[in-house]
């Protein structure tokens, strides 16, 4: 099929409105990261000197493709990992012909055609075809379910098995297959691993590193099994299991190979372009046909192939400037690999082989699993292996790049940069401003030094600003610390903060820190300070808090709760007044109370000359003026009575309040407060990123005043009327409507999964009001009411949440045993008196 009356090589004859004349057209082939990379690089040097079409075999927009993993593990979406957006095509003028992968080329004509039959003349022709995934040619290899990791298609497939349960195996124990195996894993499929060789990733790793790896995995849950040769894939039709060359059988219901990957130069081979393991090209990334440019892993440059990002964009930027005739040519990459996967740290960067002439330098640190070993040569560093801690990682691959002198470092090169660079104490600032400008900074999308710097130059003052700049921290983040700290170099006071940073202590925002803590399966506070670099040996008193509730939400039954990182008033489970005195608030549910409770307040008030009780907002008695070592006996008074904490001193479900309903008012629709009691009932205890408070009101009326609640009920004749995001506070806000149901049940339901869905996704101190607000109520909309399974799922996570949390601190702390261990908490510190010791 011709296209519709073009010819394409001659643009004035189009005349395409707004399109200037006379400009060649390039036609790419490839909508990855190295066909899309070339465009951009292309763009920022003359944007208007070429025409672009970009044919792409997949129906998406160009994504970042070593972020499947994490689309895989459930950590991020599609929408997560797009690189470039439609609008972004539109914006810079490009056709984007996605879905349509391109069969031939016609070097004589210049034209190339793709599947469809459509047909495209061009000036310039580049060729980004990337890789394809080798696929063992064993018997049943071609059964259903046996996948390939490489694209969206493959992790959709493999999500669809997922979610039919059972088990995988995973051949290859290199970087794709141990990413593929965790995200399976976390997806709940028992995983085996198989691979080949002696030991994991042994082109990356030697064989020290290779087992603390094989360890650490094991130790996750994951079966690997090393010198594992594959005889047959078993099954009828569809994959059953996995029998190797030994005998044994592994059962499987799907298998994903993940072992290597070849260079797709079929079209080129077709077309008749010098090929050898790669296409062949030159310095400036032309081809033997000089019209034809190609990049990235489908090339050979001087007897290499690259299967990693860092060389793909390199050959951009010399492709790009070889099409705006400033030609600077590619001299091929020297390559480090970092991996994170399951909460492992591993890098490594040059030869590690050692042999004659090298020496290795050697840490280990068994208690911490770490794992260091730095091979010099001719006081060069020639290779490195990192394992457990990477930090150091870019420092020695800056040092191995340029080749530099280390002699006068040997003696602490092991101990990384901070103690190489002058001692312990050495300024974290300057030893990122000595790095050289093509020391990269972010792995994932490849940005150096040089290029953080000169986005800043050009105005970004802020983390984000960079991210959108030059892309880097913008996908996994673990280099945000780097990008943090050049920005202060580069702009000092000038540096605009980001509104997502937690605190002093860290580079990340709380939305990094949260996914960090689940992707990573981290399970205590030292460990994430440790994990994402905290600046500060034991944090501070705004992301201590925020820690200890995001370890909760995320583990609930496993992390035990740190009281030390708890404000004031939650470690002592009461309010702090200004006196210093406290004020205890038993829970009453629903807003109802009995003799039996009223006459133990009473007598609490009594008994410790409690000076005022007072009737709060929420329905219950606030007793105040309790001492600080009168709590326990307060609070085991009043538990005798059968009265549990009102955690109204906790970021946590306050109140339920109620009307009298259908049982007493003559307007009253339904039983409003019985109702309430038995959502008190189902959601007292629960942890919130801030305090939180329902009402049920049991007609229009109002009288409990739902409509300023984190979640308000309002029952009318034809059911119950649910609304959220009501703040009564400084900034009063009125509820957004969030839908209607029919049944109490239902009702108890939505108000389970919106809270579980505000534990999950607001910030630490954010109320239900700001949280809505930031998100949009369109989106809670969606999540709760128009997604049944999703909302099922979120009731789910947070009924399994509570049967860790409805233990009553009152009666815990009360009781003999955890009384005496915390009296010197509660007791004031004797008196010093002149000549005692101190």
């Amino acid at each position: 099929m011709e296209l519709s009356g073009t010819d394409w090589s001659s643009e004035a004859a189009e005349g395409v409105p707004g399109v200037p004349p006379q400009r060649e057209h390039l036609v790419v082939i490839g909508n990855g990261m190295a066909g899309c990379r070339a465009v951009e690089e292309l763009l920022a040097r003359d944007a208007g000197r070429y025409r672009v079409t970009i044919f792409g075999a997949e129906p998406h927009v160009n994504y970042n493709r070593i972020m499947l993993s994490p689309v895989l593990a459930g950590e991020k979406s599609f929408e997560d990992i797009i690189l470039n957006t439609h609008q972004w095509y539109r914006d810079n003028g490009i056709e984007l012909i996605a879905g349509d992968a391109v069969v031939s080329v016609d070097r004589a004509a210049k034209r190339v055609t793709a599947a469809s039959g459509r047909s495209v003349a061009y000036d310039r022709l580049l060729i980004a075809t990337g890789s394809d995934p080798f696929i063992i040619p064993c018997p049943g290899h071609t059964l259903d379910g046996v996948i390939s990791f490489r694209d969206m298609h493959d992790v959709d497939r493999m999500l669809a098995a997922a979610d039919a349960g059972g088990d995988a195996v995973v051949i290859g124990g290199g970087l794709l297959g141990l990413e593929a195996a965790h995200g399976l894993s976390l997806r709940g499929m028992k995983v085996t691993v198989l691979h080949l060789m002696p030991t994991l990733m042994e082109r990356q790793l030697d064989e020290a590193a290779g087992w603390l790896l094989k360890t650490a995995l094991e130790a996750r849950g994951q079966t690997i099994l090393t010198g594992a040769d594959t005889a047959e894939i078993l099954g009828d039709g569809k994959v059953e299991g996995v029998r190797l060359k030994d005998g044994t059988t592994i059962p499987a219901s799907i298998v994903v190979m993940a072992v290597g990957i070849r260079p797709n130069v079929k079209l080129a081979r077709e077309a008749g372009l010098a090929i050898g393991r790669g296409i062949h090209v030159d310095d400036h990334m032309v081809t033997s046909d000089p019209a034809i440019l190609a990049v990235g892993e489908c090339v050979e440059h001087d007897g290499n192939v690259y299967g990693l990002v860092a060389p793909l964009f390199d050959m951009c930027r010399a492709l790009a400037d070889g099409l705006v005739e400033k030609h600077s040519g590619y001299r091929g990459s020297v390559t480090s690999t970092k991996l994170k996967v399951a909460g492992l740290d591993v890098f490594s960067a040059g030869d590690f082989s050692g042999g004659d002439g090298a020496e290795d330098i050697v840490l280990r640190d068994a208690s911490r699993g770490v794992y260091k070993r730095v091979i010099v040569k001719d006081d060069r560093i020639v290779g490195a292996v990192l394992y457990g801690d990477t930090g150091d990682g870019g420092w020695y691959f800056d040092l191995l790049k340029r080749q530099e002198d280390v002699s006068e470092l040997r003696d602490l090169l092991i101990f990384g940069q901070a103690f190489a660079s002058g001692g312990g104490a050495a300024d974290p600032k300057a030893a990122v401003a000595a790095l050289s400008d093509d020391a990269e900074i972010c792995g994932c999308n490849g940005v150096t030094k040089g290029q953080v710097v000169a986005c800043i130059d050009k105005g970004a003052c802020s983390l984000d600003a960079v991210r959108a700049g030059c892309k880097a921290s913008a996908s996994c983040g673990s280099c945000t610390g780097l990008v943090e700290t050049l920005l202060a170099v580069t702009l000092g006071d000038a540096v605009q903060s980001g509104p997502k940073t937690m605190c002093k202590c860290t580079g990340f925002g709380h939305d990094d820190v949260r996914r960090e803590i689940v992707a990573q399966d981290m399970r205590s506070i030292p460990e994430v300070m440790q994990k994402l670099h905290w600046s500060t040996p034991d944090g501070c008193s705004s992301c201590r808090p925020a820690l200890n509730y995001y370890l909760l939400c995320a583990l609930p039954g496993d992390y035990v709760d740190d009281q030390q990182s708890r404000f004031v008033n939650e470690r002592m489970h009461a309010n702090i007044q200004k006196d210093g005195t406290y004020s205890v608030v038993p829970r009453m549910w629903g807003g109802l109370t009995n003799p039996r409770e009223l006459r133990a307040i009473a007598d609490v008030v009594e008994k410790f000359n409690a000076p005022m009780v007072k009737v709060t907002g929420g329905q219950r008695l606030d007793i105040f003026g309790i001492k600080k070592e009168d709590l326990p006996a307060v609070w085991a008074d009043l538990n005798a009575a059968g009265m549990v904490s009102g955690h109204a001193y906790g970021k946590s479900l306050r109140t339920v309040k109620t009307c009298v309903g259908s049982e007493w008012c003559r307007f009253g629709t339904q039983d409003s407060t019985g109702l309430g009691v038995k959502i008190e009932h189902m959601t007292w205890g629960s942890w919130m990123p801030h305090k939180f408070k329902i009402a049920v009101s049991g007609c229009p009326r109002n009288c409990a005043e739902a409509t300023i609640k984190d979640f308000g009920v309002v029952c009318v004749d034809s059911g119950y009327e649910l609304s959220v995001g009501g703040n009564g506070g400084i900034h009063v806000r009125a509820t957004d409507f969030l839908c209607k149901v029919a049944t109490e049940a239902e009702a108890m339901h939505y108000c389970a999964a919106f809270i579980q869905l505000y534990r999950e996704e607001a910030r630490y101190l954010e109320r239900t009001a700001p949280w809505i607000e930031r998100v949009g109520v369109d989106y809670v909309k969606a999540r709760i009411a128009d997604d049944a399974e999703g909302r099922d799922a979120l009731a789910g996570r947070f009924l399994y949440s509570q049967s860790f949390s409805q233990d009553d601190p009152w009666a815990e702390r009360a009781s003999a045993h955890v009384q005496h261990a915390h009296m010197a908490e509660f007791h004031p510190a004797k008196a010093l008196t002149d000549g005692e010791p101190a």
